[in-house]
């Protein structure tokens, strides 16, 4: 296996956990009443290639569901990057 794939899932393995970790410790956070993590930071890391377990994250604890701008916006994020993953493999070809 060529090295840059390597390295693509060791990032989608980060960024996946890393998306987990951010949105139980703003469930957390809001549970007990303390300082919250923007959602500025939720978005980024959704960005970031963790949208789908974010997105799964938020419905297995109940965080955000009720946010239009969650509920829409991570799988908004999605098909973007499904979108640039396929126009990037397209010019690659």
């Amino acid at each position: 296996m060529e090295w840059y794939y390597i390295l693509m899932i060791i990032y989608a393995a980060a960024m996946n956990i890393a998306a987990v970790v951010v949105t139980v410790k703003d469930k957390e956070a809001a549970k007990h009443k303390k300082w919250r993590i923007p959602e500025k930071t939720l978005f980024i890391v959704a960005a970031l290639s963790g949208c789908v377990t974010m997105y799964i994250t938020m419905h297995l604890i109940h965080h955000k569901t009720k946010h239009k701008r969650f509920m829409i916006g991570i799988p908004v994020i999605f098909v973007c990057e499904i979108l640039a993953a396929i126009v990037i493999y397209t010019i690659l070809r």
